[in-house]
């Protein structure tokens, strides 16, 4: 499966837009929309120079396509459009080795029906130890818009 352009716009819209480097909440240099790293595998600095926002949203996308295709072939269940966007966008802020260990992932393999997978998303809401208000909001619409249905 690849993200479709609401999985792009969830993204989007948890992590924000910085167009210069600053420190997430778990401490690590950041630029454009949540992006620790660059294209090329460089990681952001604090001292990296500023982008445009044609960079950030070119950046994103390549960067996000790359964990639509890390988390495909960790999900080994058939999945609707809004699932696949709800974990795409999981695995995007928590990592592509924390979603892959997580009970979430065991969950949506073993059957991504069950009711319980939404507690799995809201266990992910602390950053350095400390629960977010931001990130429990994130899994909450998260774990909604996994339960909503694609017509």
């Amino acid at each position: 499966m690849r993200l479709n352009n609401a999985g792009y716009l969830l993204i989007c819209k948890f992590e924000g837009l910085s167009l210069t480097p600053y420190l997430c909440s778990a401490k690590i240099p950041t630029i454009g929309y949540g992006n620790t790293f660059y294209p090329n595998g460089k990681k952001v600095t604090m001292q990296d120079k500023a982008i445009s926002k044609k960079e950030a949203f070119d950046m994103f996308k390549i960067i996000a396509d790359e964990f639509a295709v890390k988390v495909d072939k960790l999900v080994i269940s058939k999945i609707s459009q809004n699932k696949f966007n709800s974990l795409v966008s999981f695995a995007y802020n928590c990592g592509v080795n924390n979603f892959a260990k997580s009970t979430l992932l065991k969950k949506v393999n073993f059957n991504p029906e069950d009711l319980t997978i939404k507690n799995e998303f809201l266990k992910w809401n602390k950053a350095g130890g400390k629960e977010l208000k931001g990130l429990t909001n994130r899994r909450e619409q998260e774990s909604q818009i996994y339960y909503e249905s694609n017509l």
